[in-house]
């Protein structure tokens, strides 16, 4: 597992400059523009790019054979970009810049995210892939806490050194995947580099069950995604909070699933994925919909914990199921349909939660964040087998590996 702990270097760097961007760039923004949701919309743009490009370079990533690998490359190309136009952001001097910026930044984000996921299930055998990507979500888990712990003392000294800092451990973490992850290569030389399978089409891969579990993921994201971009608004405009109180409270969330992140792997190993996202899903919809009748601060943090706790369990098996449930040459290009949905659910629910803000006040927002996760649950009592059989798919043989 100690490639696992390095990987997670990654997704350690990706949370954090995720976690800032959703934090501060809404303050940006109403500076600007006073309808909640304009800036909803305008937290979206970013994800119309990783729609479309994530889906066809997780594709592209399962046929690059390079002598850095087939997911390297895009790392080493997407970090060092997203690193630059990150710490840009802040330096914007009005509205065209600051959305330049922010497209750029999302744009370079894209062109490595899906082959840094997949990365996980290519070094790790199946049966150890829900506890992996517990041990990158708890590394990605600790980017979120800096981004709203750390990150908004840094924001008082000046509202540009979050962002330079997100910049210098993403350029870090780079140098370090590059220097220690060794991909897996299959030669095409190499008979077990032969797919005895058809070759891969993205549509195959949306047989009843995936479909399923692709639909409860758009929900909950939609749920998830409208709350953690428009939160700060509805600590400072609703509770009462100043900006970096607001910020502040999203570390109680992000602390809860840091901690819980390798335990609910462990879980979802042991019980099933299903199981534990069915329970982590009723549970965050409880929550969710609880929030309504808290007005205390205090109250609203803890709150907050116990929801961070039932986010792990669904955030920590779902892409491993989504994984378990194709063949083995498949990963990169179901990773790419993973976060098409989560894209998909990241631009419809800013804008729709911002919308429902604007007409019926902010608790709407959480009512509406709880209905997402209601329909979450539908679509998962539809979703019947958890994984394909042990042994299933042609690249199951130990490949060759390439320094």
């Amino acid at each position: 597992m100690k490639k696992t702990w390095l990987l997670g270097l990654g997704f350690f760097s990706i949370s954090l400059t995720w976690a800032l961007y959703n934090a501060f760039v809404p303050l940006f923004l109403d500076d600007y523009l006073k309808s909640a949701a304009l800036i909803g919309f305008m937290m979206t743009i970013d994800n119309y790019f990783a729609m479309f490009l994530q889906p066809w370079i997780g594709h592209r990533s399962d046929k690059t054979t390079t002598k850095y690998g087939r997911r390297m490359p895009y790392l080493l190309i997407g970090m060092p970009l997203g690193a630059v136009f990150a710490t840009m952001i802040p330096l914007h001097t009005g509205l065209i810049t600051l959305v330049l910026f922010m497209m750029l930044m999302n744009l370079s984000m894209s062109l490595f995210r899906a082959p840094t996921v997949a990365l996980m299930p290519d070094i790790t055998p199946e049966k150890d892939r829900t506890r992996a990507n517990g041990i990158i979500n708890f590394m990605g888990g600790i980017g979120s806490v800096l981004a709203f712990g750390i990150g908004s003392i840094l924001y008082g000294i000046g509202s540009f050194v979050p962002f330079l800092f997100a910049g210098i451990v993403m350029l870090g973490s780079m140098f370090i995947l590059k220097r220690v992850i060794k991909e897996p290569i299959l030669l095409e030389s190499h008979p077990d580099a032969k797919p005895s399978g058809p070759p891969v089409r993205i549509k195959d891969q949306l047989d009843r069950t995936t479909l399923f579990i692709l639909g409860a993921i758009f929900f909950w994201f939609v749920a998830y995604q409208g709350v953690e971009a428009l939160f700060t608004l509805y600590g400072t405009k609703h509770v009462g909070m100043s900006d970096g109180e607001a910020s502040f409270s999203l570390t109680f969330f992000s602390l809860a699933f840091l901690l819980f992140a390798l335990p609910s792997g462990w879980l979802g190993a042991k019980f099933g994925k299903k199981k534990i996202i069915m329970i982590g899903v009723a549970g965050l919809f409880l929550v969710f919909g609880s929030v309504v009748f808290v007005d205390s601060v205090l109250l609203l943090r803890l709150v907050l914990i116990v929801g961070g706790i039932f986010w792990a369990c669904i955030n920590i098996n779902s892409y491993p199921w989504v994984i378990s449930t194709g063949r083995e040459e498949s990963i990169g290009t179901r990773t790419g349909i993973y976060y098409f949905v989560s894209s998909l659910a990241a631009i419809v629910s800013p804008p729709l939660l911002g919308w429902v803000i604007d007409v019926f006040g902010y608790p709407a927002l959480f009512i509406s964040a709880s209905v997402g996760l209601l329909l979450a649950l539908g679509c998962l009592l539809g979703a019947s087998s958890e994984e394909r059989p042990a042994g299933k798919g042609p690249l199951d043989n130990t490949p060759i590996m390439v320094d």
